[in-house]
């Protein structure tokens, strides 16, 4: 005999709605990493470091390179946007932010169904990646 009991598992709007902005943001990314890796790779755009030396640096331990070429840490790619090498950064950075995007969009709905507790965690999620995507705390490089 099936069984035929239901186990409740359903998701709720809040869910719904992150998953919805979440692939609609990833979708987003995917296809500026085409186009921006597009414009690299058929050379549309100039590259930072030209395509024959690429292979010269792939050795090298991260902060002898960064160095070497001049290049910054953290958000300093914003300002490198002009290169075919780094505007495929733009992309990722959308990516990476798509799910506080999310958490905001659904902390109003947590509101409105009086989830308190779960709209301040969503906050602190929105202000965790935000502070740690804004380069304040460093560790490491």
């Amino acid at each position: 005999m099936p069984d035929t009991q239901k186990t409740g598992l359903e998701a709720g709007p809040e869910q719904i709605l992150y998953a919805s902005i979440l692939e609609k943001g990833m979708f987003v990314g995917l296809l500026i990493l085409f186009i921006t890796f597009a414009l690299y790779a058929f050379g549309i755009m100039k590259p930072y470091i030209p395509l024959d030396q690429v292979s010269q640096y792939w050795g090298m331990p991260v902060g002898e390179y960064l160095k070497h070429l001049h290049i910054g840490t953290g958000w300093s790619w914003v300002g490198m946007m002009q290169y075919g090498d780094f505007i495929n950064f733009i992309g990722v950075a959308v990516l990476a932010g798509v799910s506080g995007i999310c958490y905001l969009a659904i902390i109003p709905l947590l509101l409105k169904n009086n989830d308190k507790v779960y709209a301040v965690l969503a906050l602190l999620e929105v202000l965790v990646l935000s502070l740690a995507a804004s380069g304040i705390l460093k560790v490491g490089h």
